[in-house]
């Protein structure tokens, strides 16, 4: 059964119910570490460019005095963190939905401000900001001429963190406006996740990053790392899934994980963001490139789904945008009859009359169905093939892997619709075995379900013009991510998925894009030739598709992350900060 991903409910909160719980910010963040006491005392202007310019006066070590462009003076509580040279304090405006998070290179006199606010976008909850550049205004001093600025330079990072919450995560920066992140304790499901973020370089070792979870509950997390130490401070502000606010400052520590590579030319160091023809950058105040599929997805029902396959129905066509690069077609099943036992499931008769037309029936039935098929070799005696199931409401699919060198077989049986909407693809994986003359089956072997790619990533080159970038950052689900000019790499999603081991170096992969567009990809992938093969199923208003999908692969590295995964004892955190154990039962 798959597990749905993106499917969270959060309440549409009014901006009148935002007000509301927002009045404890009033008081500052929270925070389980001691906070700074650098600022008590301390007076100073920042001035940003084409931005704000703030005036503070900080009265202690929790309470400062903001005036922003010279207007009038506001209190309020705040919590400031320091990380060798760097200040990094956080606080709301009173009376106010916004509020500004800013970090303080003292070694320089510059300054970077997150200004945050509530209630600008259709969804109140989410949070929005945006970043101006500036710095420390000193009476005397000329105006340094540097800015802290945008950068590539942690591009493919991944990290494992854990505050001083409690709360455990694994981040990875494949892309230099988005990032994904797995939750090792709030949820502790182990999928990925995906956000639209921000990298700024302070110096060499110390940055700056941010997301926002769009598509969950709008909650913005932002911190300064150091990577000598890989250390970090921040905070994060928002609703959680029991509309909850979360505004605390932490401070965190970590490690490196592994580094993926980087495609951009040389001299291109990120300060400028080279977006693609089909990925314009953000024109108002606080927008980013954000991936919001659900917007733009017609929600089917199964009959509507059913009527748009009755009227046009889609199989192998050779000039698929994915096409481009797929192995040739096998004529090795030609000729041959056999049947595929899986263990506590269906048999299947096979006889295949040429290398693109197959009957098919379950054992025990008198009548044959005739079908197309297509079939590739992607290993040395392994035959990957699919076909529809004609006349299924809703529609079925096939796709088997038949390894006659270990009479061995795995079949994704995929079907159009799951209880979410009608055009999304479920699917389940079956194991078994081949029954064929000269064939040996054996009796408890099985090809099996894997955690071996786990952590590793792959460019997918699917024509000379299309090409993506894969990271199985969990052994249940991977992110895909688009490249843009100069290589970069730019938009991203998630899903859950499935890795089956087929032979040393040959997996099955199969991802649906939950909550996106619904398709299924399902490919064997060959990583002695780094190639792919295999076979997409999708189904809309355009009618019912199988496509044909086929990559050149790069390696581009690994996170050494298998070891964060599988059954443990889980920890929950409160919204305060505080840890609260998870126990389900007590034990006698």
């Amino acid at each position: 059964m798959n597990e749905p991903m993106h499917r969270f409910k959060y309440t549409k909160l009014s901006k009148e119910a935002i007000d509301g719980k927002l009045v404890p910010t009033a008081a500052g963040p929270i925070c389980m570490s001691e906070y700074s006491d650098f600022l008590s005392g301390k007076t100073f202007k920042i001035v940003t460019d084409n931005g704000p310019v703030l005036s503070y006066a900080f009265k202690s070590k929790n309470r400062l005095v903001l005036a922003e462009k010279g207007e009038t003076t506001v209190e309020s509580g705040y919590g400031a963190l320091t990380l060798k040279h760097v200040v990094f304090f956080s606080h709301m405006v009173p009376g106010t939905q916004k509020g500004f998070n800013v970090v303080l290179d003292l070694t320089n006199d510059l300054a970077t401000v997150f200004e945050v606010w509530f209630s600008g976008y259709k969804d109140n909850r989410e949070v929005q900001r945006q970043m101006y550049y500036g710095y420390i205004e000193i009476p005397g001093k000329e105006s340094p001429t540097t800015r802290h600025h945008l950068t590539n330079r942690i591009e493919g990072k991944g990290f494992h963190w854990i505050q001083d919450t409690g709360v455990e995560t694994l981040e990875f920066y494949p892309s230099i406006v988005s990032s994904s992140f797995v939750e090792l304790t709030r949820r502790g499901d182990e999928l990925t996740y995906c956000a639209p973020s921000d990298f700024i370089m302070i110096n060499d070792n110390m940055y700056i990053y941010d997301r926002v979870e769009c598509e969950f509950s709008g909650v913005m997390t932002i911190y300064v790392m150091d990577l000598f130490s890989v250390t970090q401070i921040g905070a994060r502000l928002g609703f959680n899934e029991k509309d909850a606010l979360e505004y605390y400052m932490f401070r965190g520590s970590g490690e490196i994980v592994g580094q993926l590579a980087v495609l951009e030319p040389f001299n291109d160091h990120g300060d400028k963001i080279a977006f693609g023809p089909n990925m314009t950058p953000a024109a108002k105040k606080g927008e980013r490139m954000v991936y919001r599929p659900l917007q733009s997805f017609a929600n089917m029902t199964e009959d509507e789904v059913h009527q748009a396959g009755l009227k046009k129905t889609t199989v192998f066509d050779p000039d698929a945008n994915m096409a481009a690069h797929s192995l040739p077609f096998s004529d090795f099943l030609a000729g041959k009859e056999l049947t595929v036992r899986y263990d506590d499931g269906p048999v299947w008769n096979y006889r295949f009359d040429d290398a693109k037309k197959l009957r098919w029936r379950r054992e025990g039935e008198a009548q044959w169905r005739e079908e197309a098929y297509r079939a590739f070799e992607p290993d040395d005696g392994m035959i990957f093939f699919c076909h529809l199931r004609s006349g299924t409401k809703p529609a079925e699919c096939k796709k088997i892997v038949l390894d006659f060198a270990n009479g061995l077989t795995t079949c994704v049986n995929s079907r159009m619709g799951t209880e979410y909407m009608g055009n999304e693809v479920s699917y389940q994986i079956a194991f078994g075995v081949i029954e064929m003359k000269g064939v040996e089956a054996p009796r408890y072997v099985r090809h099996a379900l894997t955690d071996e790619l786990a952590g590793r990533a792959f460019s997918w080159s699917y024509s000379d013009q299309m090409t993506s970038m894969h990271a199985y950052s969990t052994p249940h689900s991977a992110s895909w991510t688009i490249y843009m000019d100069n290589q970069a790499l730019g938009a991203q999603w998630s899903a859950p998925c499935k890795y089956v081991k087929l032979r040393d170096d040959v997996y099955l992969f199969s991802l649906v894009e939950e909550a996106c567009n619904g398709g299924q990809m399902t490919v064997v992938i060959n990583a002695k030739i780094m190639h792919d093969c295999g076979f997409g199923f999708s189904g809309g208003k355009n009618g019912l598709e199988i496509g044909i999908i086929g990559a050149l692969a790069r390696n581009i590295g690994c996170y050494d992350v298998k070891r964060f995964f599988g059954p443990k004892p889980r920890k929950s955190v409160n919204v305060d900060g505080r840890l609260e154990a998870k126990v389900s039962r007590n034990l006698k």
